[in-house]
């Protein structure tokens, strides 16, 4: 079993990648462009609000899910793992993950209301996607209270970065220029490869383990 500083680093990194706010905060700002200022701090906070509470249930109750369904460990990482390497590959491409992000089109009409581009598409399925879900569920399958307190610590504190990257959205993108968003972006994606690699090869031994 991993020590705490171990996993610590290890979910932080995960969720750094997979929630990426390099990435996301220019699509953020787009969103938001026609709203003024009180409108764009209501859209942050929910948005994040709503994303924390979501991925958290998840954390906490994955094993209930997982009965209840009756699902296994092995076929969630190895299912969950080749989501997140497809979120990273698509990265890796200079592309937005059509898993993680919205279409054009759902964007656009999601900005008909405040409340709704809060919710869909930021909350879910940009900052609350099932890559994001199946990262939490992940790194908190292990089942231990420490795993659980860590996993949703760390989504605290990466829902806390995602807040700022949003408020100070517009400065961040003028200061780096796009051309270094895109390369840190490209550079998460090779994070999130890793990551989904890794979990299909621990679902894999699983599976085998679970036969015997």
């Amino acid at each position: 079993m991993e020590s705490w500083p171990v996993l610590l680093i290890k979910t932080f990194c995960g969720f750094f990648a997979i929630m990426n706010p390099f990435a996301n905060t220019p699509i953020y700002v787009a969103l938001v462009e026609k709203f003024d200022e009180p409108q764009k701090r209501v859209v942050t906070r929910r948005s994040v609000l709503t994303a924390f509470v979501v991925v958290a249930v998840f954390c906490v109750a994955g094993k209930f899910i997982f009965e209840l369904f009756g699902l296994t460990l092995p076929a969630f990482r190895i299912t969950g793992g080749i989501l997140i390497f497809w979120v990273g590959f698509e990265l890796l491409q200079g592309r937005f993950s059509k898993i993680q992000s919205p279409s054009r089109e759902g964007g656009k009409v999601s900005a008909d209301s405040v409340m709704r581009v809060a919710l869909t598409p930021l909350a879910i399925p940009i900052l609350a996607g099932p890559g994001t879900i199946a990262t939490a569920m992940n790194f908190a399958s292990g089942g231990s209270l420490i795993a659980v307190a860590v996993t949703v610590a760390v989504l605290a504190v990466m829902c806390l970065v995602t807040y700022l990257f949003f408020v100070y959205g517009r400065e961040f993108i003028d200061f780096l220029g796009t051309g270094v968003v895109k390369i840190i972006s490209q550079l998460m994606g090779l994070i999130l490869a890793v990551i989904g690699t890794e979990m299909v090869i621990m679902g894999i031994k699983g599976a085998f383990e679970f036969v015997k």
